[in-house]
This record gives structure tokens, sequence and C-alpha cells, in this order.
């Protein structure tokens, strides 16, 4: 069967604009909230409504899809498996914050091909199909060129058991703190990884990553000339849990030793 990335683009596009002005709509008014396993860990209605909105849009053009969702789960196998996160930043979203995105990534044997992360509070429009570059409503990105990581803005996140301190990361996060570069915290892999292959941001490191908290952002970095990896260097794999690095690709290794 033949694949269509830019058809594929085109539908995620299409389903993350329905989903995020579902979401857009919702920010700030009432609704229920209620807990996932792991501290504040939480899901609310328009969690479950925008991935509904989500799946409904991709299943009615691509019958045949699997599909992944972070509240859902994983549906069906198929030859073309859409990876979804319909609310990256729900604690955000619960709180008032508004710093939240939609990420729909299309994956084809094993690799993503096309994926797109939307933020619905400022309308930024990231996307990206393999081979043909990312963009910014339609801007094409690109990384930073610095070489220096005194001169860069780095951005981290925190697993929801950081209480346990996952492979040393409350250190980690303590020793880049005291070289005194800026680092930014947000609430969202989706939007930090999207900040990356625009170049607000030179990196992006976390400890432990679902796939649909990193699968649209993958390809968004690859496709504006970034890297990203595991903390070991290894590929990262759209279907399973994993540390993340991604960077602008100059300070890759710097990173991974400052990690370890």
């Amino acid at each position: 069967m033949k694949k269509n990335n830019s058809e594929f683009l085109t539908v995620a596009i299409e389903a993350a604009l329905q989903a995020g002005d579902l979401l857009r709509k919702g920010f700030g008014t009432s609704f229920e909230i209620s807990s996932k396993p792991g501290r504040h860990n939480l899901v609310t209605h328009y969690d479950k409504a925008a991935e509904a909105c989500i799946f409904s849009c991709l299943i009615k053009k691509f019958p045949s899809h699997g599909f992944i969702g972070e509240e859902q789960g994983e549906s069906k196998q198929g030859d073309v498996t859409w990876i979804v996160d319909p609310l990256d930043g729900t604690v955000n979203f619960a709180h008032g914050i508004p710093l939240f995105a939609v990420s729909i990534a299309a994956v084809v044997e094993g690799q993503v091909t096309a994926a797109c992360i939307f933020q619905p509070m400022t309308q930024e429009l990231f996307f990206a199909e393999k081979g043909k570059g990312a963009f910014l409503n339609g801007t094409p990105l690109k990384v930073t060129i610095n070489t220096s990581l005194d001169e860069a803005i780095l951005a981290t996140g925190f697993p929801y058991n950081v209480h346990e301190d996952p492979l040393h990361c409350v250190e980690t996060f303590s020793k880049m703190t005291r070289k005194g570069v800026p680092i930014r915290r947000l609430g969202s892999a989706a939007i930090d990884l999207s900040y990356v292959a625009a170049g607000r941001f030179d990196v992006y490191w976390e400890v432990s990553l679902q796939p649909w908290d990193f699968a649209g952002g993958m390809l968004l970095v690859e496709e504006a000339g970034g890297k990203i990896s595991q903390y070991d260097g290894s590929p990262c794999d759209p279907f399973k849990a994993s540390t993340i690095l991604a960077t602008n690709g100059i300070l890759h290794p710097v990173m991974q030793k400052e990690i370890r």
C-alpha cells in the first residue's frame, strides 16, 4: 500500500485544529478533574473529549490504521499507526495556565513520517513531513547554531515520580542550574520539542517520556536540523517509553556528558 505522508499531515492538522478549538473554548471553564497513577498525573473531561474528536477525524479518513492515545490506549494495529496526545500539559490546563498542546504523529514502519503540534492559546501550529522540513504556521523552522552551552537556553521536565529521583534527574537539574544558564520548565514535552525545532531552546532533556509525549516533536526536531536521541545516544523508538535528549545537534555530545 502506498503511503501518502502529505495526506496524513493534512488530516492530522485538521484533527489538531478541531481538538485545539475544543480545548481553547474549555480553558478556564468549570470541569471535572480526576487523577491517574502518579502525583499530579491529572486527566480532565477535555483530555477525553479532545482525544475522541481526534480519533473520530482520523478513523473516518483512515479506518484501517492503528491508533495509540494517551487516554484510550492502543485500539488496534495497522500499516500506519497514529500516536496521539490530545492534551499535553494537562496540569497546566487544569490550573488555568495557558501552556498546553495537541500532538499527533503518523508512524509508518517504525518511523514518524508526518506530525503536527498545535498550541490552541497562541494559535501556533508546528508541523513536519519526513524529508520536507518543519514549519510554524507555514514558516520554515531551523534549530540554533549555538556552539556554547554557556550561551544556551535549556528546557527540561520531570516525571510524575520525581520524588524517587529516577536516573538522578534531580541531581542533574541541580548541576545544570549551578552552571548559571537559563533553564525553562514549561510542563509540556510537545511544546518543549517544538521550541527546540523553532530555535527558541537550544536543548531539551527529560528522564522519562511516553510515546505520545515525544513522537510528534521528534520529527519536528529532526526536520528542523536538530538531533534527538535517548540519553545514551541510541535512537528513540516511537512505540516505547524513553529518556529524551533533543538539541541543535552541535550541543548533543556536550549534553550527553552532562546528563550521564
